[in-house]
């Protein structure tokens, strides 16, 4: 008895995306059951089928771990939907490509030729730790389309999980900071120091420094793929005070009468790594007034924040590609927006130019204390001493001059 299944895996994450080496799934069967053919994916392992003679089936593990085809797999072996690497965009950016499917064989079902059960510990790496998903469970039927989609089937049985994600749970350290500047102030506001861990005393003197691999490693066919042997992995980055491999610049450049001009920068620090299809979230309150992006992909996400969201991506073949950090300089892209102007909210006091808070590929960048934010002009700041002290000091001098004058008649 053979069961045959279609498995779907959809990114639903509106602003995370799952980057190479992509998506690796995995699951505990209930019974003895086996795979007995796959096409659009593959089993790293097939584990010991010495009980099949004749024919031997793809996988016999307990516990089978799947990876996704490459796109150049031979058409024999490719499904509908398949065979991008592992590689699934944000839900936001291309629906299109944020999900993927395999089709599957089950055999050694044992009882009746329905009684198949649903795996259970469903387990995902896309493509390190940190997603945790809960039981399959039963639902509604879908259909299965045939013929071009002009015939509907329905199908036996559907069973669904969702697995979350969190940033405590994968055990990162930050991988991305913001810093400011302005028109109106000749002073830049780093990023916090340290914001993605420290220098070592020894690196104080070289160009080079070492930090945990961000994006995660490629999954190992042999060795261990828990969190602690991804988070042993290293990338060498270009030694900074805040130690992060990508920086989120925001310059506030122009004021207009009815606009303002921002121009909002992206550094890839890493020497090795090209972030591909990357992304930044930007929560800003002028954001809702109708932005204008010359170099970048824009779009504005539904209002789940306080302040207005937009999501910015590369466009194809121009800007979709962070280069790396080498020895002629950084990698970078950047883009100028124009923002309308809310005259019953828009101002530039108190940081309101200012971002609340910035995520490159889904991570949280770390971003500076209010209280660092470019000042203007006319409030109080380290190298601006205050007016009035200005003005006792001129007092001062003045009467210095009087009283040496009265002196010498």
């Amino acid at each position: 008895r053979l069961l045959q299944a279609k498995v779907t895996i959809q990114n639903l994450f509106q602003y995370r995306h799952v980057d190479k080496p992509g998506w690796q799934i995995g699951w505990i069967w209930q019974q003895n059951e086996v795979i007995w053919s796959m096409n659009g994916a593959f089993a790293t392992e097939q584990g010991n089928c010495s009980n099949y003679k004749t024919d031997i089936p793809h996988s016999c593990k307990k516990d089978p771990e799947i990876l996704d085809l490459m796109p150049d797999a031979s058409s024999d072996n490719k499904s509908e939907d398949c065979c991008r690497g592992g590689v699934l965009d944000a839900l936001a950016i291309n629906p299109s490509k944020s999900f993927s499917s395999f089709g599957i064989k089950v055999g050694n079902l044992g009882g009746a030729p329905f009684s198949g059960h649903p795996p259970l510990n469903l387990t995902l790496n896309a493509p390190g730790p940190g997603y945790t998903c809960g039981p399959l469970k039963s639902v509604d039927p879908t259909v299965s389309l045939d013929f071009g989609g002009r015939r509907q089937r329905q199908v036996f049985r559907t069973w669904k999980a969702i697995c979350t994600y969190s940033s405590f749970l994968a055990g990162e350290t930050p991988v991305c900071c913001v810093s400011l500047s302005s028109f109106y102030n000749p002073e830049i506001t780093s990023c916090p120091k340290c914001s993605c861990g420290c220098r070592e005393v020894t690196d104080k003197n070289f160009g080079t420094c070492l930090r945990p691999a961000y994006p995660f490693p490629a999954m190992s066919l042999t060795g261990d793929n828990s969190g602690a042997n991804f988070m042993g992995a290293l990338d060498p980055v270009k030694c900074t005070d805040h130690m992060c491999p990508i920086r989120v610049h925001w310059h506030v450049k122009t004021s207009y009468v009815d606009h303002w001009r921002i121009k909002l920068t992206i550094t890839n620090y890493n020497y090795q790594r090209n972030f591909s299809n990357w992304n930044v979230l930007v929560q800003h309150p002028g954001l809702s007034m109708n932005p204008i992006t010359y170099s970048f992909n824009s779009t504005l996400l539904q209002p789940s924040f306080r302040d207005a969201v937009a999501l910015f991506w590369g466009i194809a073949f121009v800007n979709e590609e962070l280069i790396a950090t080498d020895e002629d300089g950084v990698g970078s892209v950047s883009t100028e927006i124009l923002l309308e102007k809310d005259s019953e909210s828009f101002t530039f006091k108190n940081g309101w130019a200012f971002p609340r808070r910035v995520y490159f590929n889904g991570e949280n960048c770390e971003m500076p204390l209010p209280d660092t934010f470019p000042t203007l002009p006319n409030g109080t700041s380290k190298t601006q001493p205050p007016t009035h002290w200005l003005f006792l000091l001129l007092i001062f001098l003045i009467s210095q001059t009087l009283l040496l004058h009265a002196l010498r008649i």
